[in-house]
């Protein structure tokens, strides 16, 4: 009869070594899944997800009863994401929402409404409250923060109420401004 050790005998290192197995298992699963790499100089860029928000916008454009802008963009914004939402609290509305990539690889996105201002800020905002006003290109917006959170800014364009929110510093956010005053709105 083979010796065993009672249980009562099992420490640590019984432990450690009936682990290994398992974790070299997992380590070549892993590896012959594709599913992790090695980088020995750190983290690089990933691609980009493509997102057509010239087909988006025009969509909105044609199904929204509001207008839509489609902001021109410096070179090096990449457009990486959209979504269309409702709104259902009082004052709420349709919303049309697309999202960039700066050239300085932050994430930037704006939405527009036909919903209210409170309507919009407490839905994207949260908790975030005005804490004053930027004026971009001859139009007035209330800027939205929280030390915690990211800025939000929101104007109001002939009745339609843009939000501009993200991780870029304050020149993305004048840049996305300024090209979204001063876009005209798109054909129904």
């Amino acid at each position: 009869m083979a010796q065993t050790k009672h249980r009562i005998f099992n420490d640590y290192r019984d432990l450690f070594w009936s682990l290994i197995p398992l974790v070299l298992a997992a380590v070549v699963l892993a590896g012959v899944a594709s599913q992790c790499s090695v980088a020995t100089n750190g983290p690089t860029q990933g691609q980009i997800p493509h997102f057509d928000a010239d087909a988006a916008l025009s969509s909105d454009a044609k199904t929204l009863p509001f207008p839509i802008r489609k902001p021109a963009l410096p070179q090096g914004w990449v457009s990486n994401s959209g979504s269309r939402d409702t709104i259902a609290a009082a004052g709420g509305g349709a919303v049309s929402t697309v999202g960039y990539i700066t050239p300085q690889g932050t994430y930037m996105r704006y939405s527009q409404t036909d919903a209210s201002e409170e309507a919009l800020s407490r839905q994207e905002l949260g908790s975030r409250y005005p804490t004053g006003t930027q004026d971009v290109a001859g139009q007035k917006w209330v800027v939205y923060s929280e030390p915690t959170e990211e800025t939000g800014w929101i104007a109001d364009l002939d009745g339609v109420r843009i939000l501009i929110t993200g991780a870029g510093n304050e020149a993305a956010f004048t840049t996305l401004a300024t090209a979204i005053t001063s876009a005209r709105p798109l054909a129904k």
